[in-house]
């Protein structure tokens, strides 16, 4: 005899994952914003400037982000954090550096 499969929970899981996806993920675009010195702007500063980049229809600019935000990582990567300080919780443990020379840089250009 096959064994009765509980759709309610299983679809409960799911969504439960979802969330918790969800959840990371906005946690780890709060760290991508710190450690790169944006939260140094105002919040309407900050939202339009995102909305500019998705509205952009620029390739060139979009590739000059791209390659920006690529060395960045790699900058970071260099410094021991890398990938994994935006993933885990490195990136309040050791904004100080990186925090200070994006906000500048952000400031500047």
């Amino acid at each position: 005899m096959r064994k009765v499969r509980d759709y309610d929970a299983e679809l409960k899981a799911l969504g439960d994952k979802a969330r918790a996806l969800k959840a990371k993920r906005v946690e780890q675009l709060g760290q991508l914003v710190t450690a790169t010195g944006a939260d140094a702007l105002d919040a309407e500063t900050l939202a339009g400037v995102l909305l500019d980049a998705i509205g952009s229809i620029d390739a060139g600019a979009k590739e000059a982000w791209r390659a920006k935000g690529a060395a960045f990582f790699q900058r970071r990567g260099r410094k021991g954090g890398g990938a994994a300080t935006i993933d885990g919780s490195g990136a309040a443990t050791e904004p100080g550096g990186d925090t200070a020379g994006g906000s500048g840089g952000a400031a500047n250009g």
